[in-house]
């Protein structure tokens, strides 16, 4: 390392200074955020070489979405679909709900959760996405939030399946709509959010808030046959682990 410099200038008043000192002591200007240490060479002095440390590697992560599309897309989507069966006078079960069960038809699972029978029950349910899942979507990337939202509904719908068919419960399967979808991203935006807060106290949410979203997603099954209990409460539990998984991973980048 060669010897340091005698001296340096400054910036504001143009006096030369000692390279060792944060503040000139002509005009009070900051030079630099902290003196560096000193170390002895010899008879010589210099400045002690910054060591650098090292850092666990991250895993990679998807780019923060600039403009929420799976929000819009979450939302979209099924309106066109609930205008198609309208206007074409459709049954739920032909382009997807859960009749009894999927069978062999594997890809209900997948369309059920994006399937409507009434604006009411598509209202709240985009009501809940239009207020969580854009947070979510700055926080891990637009791809990665679709990739939520499919599988909060669709491990939603398989689990109603498998709860009807051991008999817990009884009558005909009826099982369609994203109240899965709706409380996995109330889950994965509460576990995000809540470990943000607990990192940097006074940050706070409003608690009271997400508690009403959750229990209206709740009570759904209670007004609307096609919101199975066993999918929305499926889906909030795969929101609550995503929401655990992106903290393991790394902090989110947006508050």
């Amino acid at each position: 390392m060669g010897s340091p410099e005698l001296s340096v200038v400054c910036k504001s008043c143009g006096s030369e200074v000692s390279p060792y000192v944060t503040e000139c002591p002509y005009c009070g200007t900051r030079l630099r955020k902290r003196a560096p240490k000193l170390e002895r060479k010899g008879d010589e002095i210099t400045a002690r070489e910054r060591r650098r440390r090292l850092r666990a590697p991250r895993l990679p992560r998807l780019a923060a979405a600039d403009r929420p599309y799976a929000t819009f897309a979450a939302i979209l989507a099924p309106a066109i679909v609930l205008l198609v069966v309208r206007a074409a006078d459709l049954f739920p079960s032909e382009v997807g709900a859960l009749v009894g069960g999927a069978g062999s038809e594997w890809w209900r699972y997948m369309a059920a959760p994006f399937v409507y029978t009434d604006v009411g029950y598509l209202f709240v349910v985009a009501v809940t996405i239009a207020v969580f899942v854009p947070s979510l979507e700055r926080r891990l990337g637009s791809i990665s939030a679709v990739l939520l939202l499919i599988a909060c509904g669709g491990l939603g719908m398989l689990a109603a399946e498998g709860v009807h068919s051991i008999g817990v419960d009884g009558g005909t399967l009826l099982a369609a709509g994203g109240n899965g979808v709706a409380l996995g991203a109330v889950g994965a935006w509460f576990t995000i959010r809540h470990a943000e807060s607990r990192k940097h106290p006074g940050d706070d949410y409003d608690v009271i808030g997400v508690t009403v979203f959750a229990a209206v997603l709740l009570a759904l099954p209670l007004v609307e046959d096609f919101a199975n209990e066993w999918a929305g409460l499926a889906g909030g539990l795969v929101g609550l682990g995503a929401g655990l998984a992106a903290q393991a991973l790394g902090p989110a980048s947006e508050t």
